[in-house]
């Protein structure tokens, strides 16, 4: 009798393993797969909330960077502006002294006697003036005695000259002058007359006047 109730025992203990399997209660291994589940999404959850942390900061970076860069070009192109505009202020103030001594000759030319000492503070004057060109790069084109050249010359008009070559500059007209490498404007002058039937084809004037 004693061996029956153990028997019964060991049955009921078969039976409560068979259920658990079958779906009772979740197995060890199942549990565990799940906590790691779990665990693994709360770091990717983690990961994504560091991400969009870090794509805030860089945007904010961005447009900081952006409205720095925007404000640098705003200055960068007023600064080009003043230097264009007031691009020959220094040439400016250069020449006012030389204003300055014409407006003092102005004032006491009627009251002179003396014309010499008035021609030579004109004279002074004026070489103060040159003097302040050629320091600013601008050159009087030096023209009389030279062959003409149509690019610093434009030839107003011919003229016989005994003893003197074809096409030689005779006279100036007006000065010419070259800023730099750049002529800025041609010297008008008169040039010795070419006897030859050709004469008309071998001076410039105005019209085929070329640059440099």
């Amino acid at each position: 009798m004693k061996k029956d109730k153990n028997d019964h025992n060991n049955h009921d203990d078969l039976s409560n393993d068979i259920k658990i399997e079958k779906g009772g209660e979740p197995k060890s291994h199942e549990l565990n797969k799940d906590n790691k589940i779990s665990e693994e999404l709360s770091l990717v959850k983690v990961k994504i909330e560091q991400l969009e942390k870090e794509v805030s900061e860089y945007k904010d970076k961005l447009l900081r960077k952006a409205a720095e860069f925007e404000n640098y070009k705003r200055r960068t192109e007023n600064e080009q502006l003043n230097l264009l505009k007031y691009a020959a202020e220094s040439f400016i103030i250069k020449l006012l002294p030389i204003v300055d001594d014409f407006e003092r000759s102005l004032q006491h030319i009627d009251s002179t006697k003396d014309v010499d000492s008035l021609k030579q503070g004109i004279k002074l004057v004026y070489d103060k003036l040159i003097k302040v060109l050629d320091d600013q790069g601008v050159k009087k084109i030096e023209s009389i005695g030279k062959p003409f050249d149509v690019h610093y010359h434009e030839a107003i008009l011919q003229r016989k000259a005994d003893g003197v070559e074809p096409h030689t500059v005779l006279d100036e007209i007006e000065k010419g002058y070259i800023y730099k490498d750049r002529v800025i404007r041609h010297t008008k002058v008169i040039v010795s007359a070419d006897t030859s039937e050709s004469a008309h084809d071998n001076v410039s004037g105005p019209s085929n006047r070329e640059d440099r």
